[in-house]
């Protein structure tokens, strides 16, 4: 049985992620025209909320057919986006690319909350059980899980290795020339960049910064190859 603090400090950081990338959404104006909102930070609003659920029942919010139906939609969009990358780049999107990983996010949580099944409930939402006495939550097909977790983990590693070159655009959007927040064009790697001159000071630009991005993901790569991992 693993025990529910950890089950729940990893939903934690999951509405973490969740609050960042609201922000990062809220901070682009949508309602404006031209507004830059990008389908990474909406992957990770949901994924982050959808994930929490999962960890902690009381943090539950759709039953897991809404979810399926919402990931479906994103491993569809990210499924064109790479499709288009691999066209243009070839097979090298397939490792530097930013939308790959999210597919591979996007489907991970299609099969686990597909695939998953809780025996002291039907229909339920959610893994909480497994730090409990209800039973342990499980997943059908378990050698799916484990090949989605070894991609997860590889995606993980390649982004760990991106933050020493990304943590300079950090750096940069907390003193650009002259130690003020200048204007400056941000993106995730492998995206397209927008021009950040429009309000963005403060933390907004700081959560602006591309390091931000990747570190999300990382945070999210982890958390689902874990959760993968206790459900084998």
């Amino acid at each position: 049985m693993t025990p529910a603090w950890i089950l729940d400090i990893f939903a934690a950081i999951m509405l973490v992620v969740a609050a960042v990338s609201a922000v990062r959404l809220l901070a682009a104006r949508p309602w404006q025209r031209g507004a830059v909102v990008t389908d990474t930070d909406i992957s990770h609003l949901l994924m982050g909320i959808a994930m929490a659920g999962m960890l902690a029942s009381g943090l539950t919010t759709l039953p897991n057919g809404a979810w399926v139906a919402v990931f479906a939609v994103l491993a569809a969009w990210f499924g064109y986006r790479v499709l288009r990358d691999y066209q243009a780049s070839g097979a090298r999107s397939l490792a530097v690319g930013h939308c790959a990983p999210h597919l591979v996010h996007s489907a991970a949580m299609v099969y686990m909350f597909a695939a998953i099944t809780t025996p002291s409930a039907g229909g339920g939402s959610g893994m909480g059980g497994m730090g409990g006495t209800s039973g342990m939550s499980t997943l059908h097909v378990p050698t799916l899980a484990f090949v989605f977790t070894l991609i997860l983990v590889g995606y993980t590693i390649w982004d760990l290795d991106q933050l020493s070159s990304l943590r300079r655009g950090l750096v940069a959007a907390v003193a650009g020339p002259a130690g003020a927040f200048g204007s400056q064009v941000v993106s995730e790697p492998g995206g397209t960049g927008h021009d950040s001159t429009s309000a963005r000071s403060g933390a907004t630009a700081i959560l602006d910064a591309p390091g931000i991005v990747v570190g999300c993901r990382i945070a999210m790569g982890v958390t689902m190859a874990l959760m993968l991992v206790l459900m084998l």
